[in-house]
């Protein structure tokens, strides 16, 4: 028997529904109105760069233009609503998801331990009794509270200090908590302060299976359609074993089936989804006009295969490639317009001169760069510069660039 098909036009529908893209940007961008849409994207992935604007505000901006960085703060360090652990990355997660990190916890630990004794500076084991005595009688700590007598290193990951290792060893294996930050340097607490006792680690018994089931659904629930890696992949908790079971019991049930899907090339990929994956596709919104910057950390394009496949959109960061050898620039962001990737830009606030400045932008080789997009984009970066409490934007003479 065939397998059901979907054209490219409709994979793409269906992902960006799925990531809060497919619609036109508006909405609430506080509280319940906030969560909902966390909810929804699964997570938000924190980075500390901040050439515009730090990601995880991108991220929750390009969808709801009301947003402003407080709401988050305040959703996460006041309301306690979510809390802050690892998926692929740092993230920050609906804190109803948090008995699903228990198994994250046990791996973690097994696996860092073994991990960074290879890695790490030693002696980080043995000061683990010291700092939750220090956290337990004075309070949430961040890493230059803790081991103030031991020789700093580098600076470097690799060469953290003892006690900075020991704290986010005790982090990622759900001992400590992280309560919020300041700037951008992470403070802990004792888990048991912060999480209800009874959903705290060794209070609650971590049944894999159900974890496993739960991350798994979950992930198909936000990509629509994946294969079994990238089901595992979107957690990061999962394993490959793991998730390659889970889809095959689902086919066996009839909870899953293979479909084809279209890349932007015309290739078919073989995928598992939900037999009612196309139900309701007449109730999407048509794709919005308007012209979005997105985060490199998007969740769209955490997947950089997936946008390549989806969208004949190739994109790598070059934060870390030497200047000499980038092809576009240090952090360079992805345009989205309806339901195309249209272009990158290359722009950076100012902020001691009040100015967003434009040094560069790339259409797609498809595109035909207008007028009418130029003044779109001015829109868009006006709202950017609002947003990041800028006074103008500023475009290089040469700006608009060929496509490469």
């Amino acid at each position: 028997m065939a397998l059901k098909q979907l054209d490219n036009r409709t994979a793409r529908a269906i992902f960006m529904d799925r990531h809060a893209l497919a619609e036109a940007p508006s909405g609430g961008s506080k509280g319940s109105d906030l969560l909902d849409l966390i909810q929804r994207l699964g997570f938000v992935q924190l980075d500390s760069i901040n050439t515009v604007a730090r990601a995880h505000d991108m991220i929750l901006f390009s969808r709801r233009p009301s947003y402003r960085s407080g709401n988050l703060k305040r959703l996460y360090e006041r309301d306690r609503a979510l809390f802050e652990h690892w998926t692929h990355d740092a993230a920050v997660i609906p804190m109803e998801y948090y008995t699903h990190w228990h198994l994250r916890f046990q791996r973690d630990a097994d696996l860092l331990k073994s991990r960074w004794k290879n890695w790490r500076r030693d002696g980080f084991e043995q000061q683990f009794e010291t700092v939750l005595n220090h956290i337990r009688d004075h309070g949430p700590v961040s890493s230059s509270d803790v081991g103030k007598d031991e020789k700093k290193g580098s600076g470097g990951w690799w060469d953290w200090h003892p006690s900075k290792t020991a704290l986010e060893y005790l982090w990622r294996s759900g001992a400590l908590t992280v309560v919020g930050r300041e700037g951008f340097q992470k403070r802990y607490d004792l888990t048991e302060r912060v999480i209800e006792t009874h959903l705290c680690p060794g209070q609650l018994i971590c049944d894999t299976d159900a974890t496993v089931n739960w991350l798994c659904n979950a992930a198909l629930d936000r990509l629509g359609f994946a294969t079994s890696g990238e089901l595992a992949a979107f957690w990061d908790t999962v394993s490959a074993a793991e998730a390659k079971t889970w889809c095959a019991q689902g086919l066996q049930s009839g909870a899953l089936e293979e479909v084809e899907v279209a890349c932007v090339d015309g290739r078919l990929r073989k995928l598992f989804a939900r037999p009612d994956l196309t139900d309701g596709m007449s109730d999407l919104p048509a794709p919005t006009g308007r012209i979005r910057v997105l985060s490199p950390f998007d969740p769209m394009l955490r997947d950089r295969n997936r946008a390549e496949r989806l969208f004949g959109f190739y994109y790598r960061i070059e934060v870390f490639v030497p200047e000499p050898k980038r092809i576009y620039g240090y952090y360079v962001f992805p345009l989205l317009e309806g339901d195309k990737l249209i272009g990158r830009i290359d722009m950076k606030a100012h902020r001691d001169e009040g100015i967003l400045r434009v040094k560069a932008l790339w259409p797609e080789r498809a595109i035909r760069w207008s007028d009418a997009r130029t003044r779109r984009l001015q829109s868009e970066l006006d709202r950017m510069r609002r947003f990041t409490g800028l006074d103008k934007v500023e475009f290089a003479n040469d700006w608009l660039k060929e496509p490469k």
